[in-house]
């Protein structure tokens, strides 16, 4: 990867629970690269507003403000000259496609019920629980990038690299990562 000491503007997305976080680190590990986490910005959001995540997920729904000054502020940062190396969002790959930006956008593709269980382990919650959550919450995101921005978040027309990573380790969709790079650059 030495070869690769560009300033590269990435966008990594999936959907919650599908490892794009994790991804993240490994990437920003390997080549000390920076980065911006479109979750945390929302839980950091979140907090500042004194609500649970759920509640403000229910914030978005009903205000259409809430997400679009999410959204604005990962635009402008991508589109920052000192915009950090990473923009990991749901949307960032779709930003990124709509403003022309030559980068390579990952699209980390996981099963519900793996994304699921991962969510369990980490926040806890029975699986069934856990899955219900996420066809709530896809159908409610999903309505609203279409509303909204005129997205399919389910297509994934605007990806360089579509990872299908049920059955991979976290090494081996690192290593998928990093080769990509290498090629797109």
């Amino acid at each position: 990867m030495e070869a690769l000491n560009l300033v590269a503007k990435v966008t990594i997305s999936g959907h919650p629970g599908s490892g794009t976080s994790t991804l993240v680190e490994g990437v920003c590990k390997t080549l000390s690269w920076s980065k911006l986490n479109g979750g945390q910005v929302f839980r950091e959001m979140a907090e500042e507003r004194g609500v649970s995540l759920e509640e403000f997920g229910q914030q978005c729904m009903e205000d259409a403000s809430v997400d679009q000054a999410l959204d604005k502020l990962l635009v402008e940062t991508m589109l920052a000259s000192d915009s950090p190396e990473i923009v990991e969002s749901r949307l960032a790959g779709w930003w990124a496609y709509k403003k022309e930006l030559h980068c390579p956008r990952v699209w980390i593709d996981v099963s519900e019920r793996v994304r699921a269980e991962r969510v369990v382990n980490r926040e806890g919650g029975s699986l069934e629980d856990q899955i219900e959550l996420i066809r709530e919450r896809m159908e409610s995101d999903g309505s609203r990038y279409s509303e909204y921005y005129d997205i399919d978040i389910n297509s994934h027309d605007p990806y360089t690299c579509v990872i299908e990573s049920d059955d991979m380790s976290i090494e081996d969709v690192l290593a998928h990562v990093l080769h990509h790079l290498e090629e797109f650059y």
